[in-house]
């Protein structure tokens, strides 16, 4: 018998909503009763996403907000609680690749990778965690790491691959703290899906889905199980666990 998640009365914030794999969270939770508070840099897109979602009978509020600036990231949460009240699902999307070798990086884009992909992500569950904490009200952060933080090859992604496996070792330390707050940490290691910092990964090193045992790219959509899975009741025992989604696509 399929499991149906209602989600109906609860505030998700989903950072990385312009395009790819955060767009596609933001519309899931919606359709599933979330209201959703979408973020990104490119605040023009995120107009478009706020109207899809609305159309189809959903709520959304779009914030542009640069997370590697401290004042606009204080603000998200603010934002959220002031039009839907306190969030209880945060899903840290937001990330940026390096595409250079570690040799080669300007401090520049080791602070902007560093920023984005990991500061910013414990900056903001500590404050939704401290919220929750004060309402005495459960909730859940899901962090997108990627099956890069298990597996680099050298072909120029190092720094990234050191910042999305900080954050799988950040999902497991903050489940262990706040466990008894009733606030699960988990995270989804997506492989090669289809995606806009796909596409320029493809164009810098070539396709992969020659190598891989399917020979085929992942459809964002094939990660709504798992997402909903984590934000459910269904998962209520579950936290601190990091869980691979990649079609078999690269060693274990």
């Amino acid at each position: 018998m399929p499991q149906i998640v209602d989600l109906t009365g609860q505030t998700a914030v989903v950072t990385g909503c312009s395009s790819g794999l955060g767009r596609r969270f933001a519309v899931t939770l919606a359709e599933h009763g979330a209201r959703v508070v979408a973020v990104a840099r490119r605040a023009d897109r995120l107009k478009e996403l706020a109207g899809q979602i609305e159309a189809a009978g959903g709520s959304c509020l779009p914030l542009g907000a640069d997370l590697t600036d401290d004042a606009q990231l204080g603000g998200v949460l603010d934002a959220a609680e002031e039009r839907f009240g306190t969030a209880t699902i945060l899903v840290n999307n937001a990330g940026i690749p390096d595409a250079q070798y570690a040799t080669k990086m300007p401090v520049e884009l080791v602070d902007r990778v560093l920023g984005t992909n990991l500061r910013a992500p414990w900056l903001l569950s500590c404050d939704f965690a401290r919220r929750l904490i004060r309402e005495k009200t459960g909730g859940r952060v899901v962090n997108i790491s990627s099956i890069g933080a298990f597996e680099y090859r050298g072909g120029g992604a190092a720094l990234y691959s050191v910042t999305k496996s900080a954050l799988v070792r950040m999902t497991e330390v903050l489940a262990v703290e706040w466990a008894k707050f009733h606030i699960n940490v988990n995270a989804i290691a997506p492989g090669a899906f289809a995606s806009e910092m796909m596409d320029g990964m493809v164009q810098r090193t070539g396709d992969p889905t020659g190598y891989f045992p399917r020979g085929r790219m992942g459809d964002p959509a094939q990660l709504d199980s798992t997402l909903l899975y984590l934000v459910s009741p269904h998962s209520e025992f579950v936290t601190g666990t990091v869980i691979k989604v990649d079609d078999g696509q690269g060693g274990r």
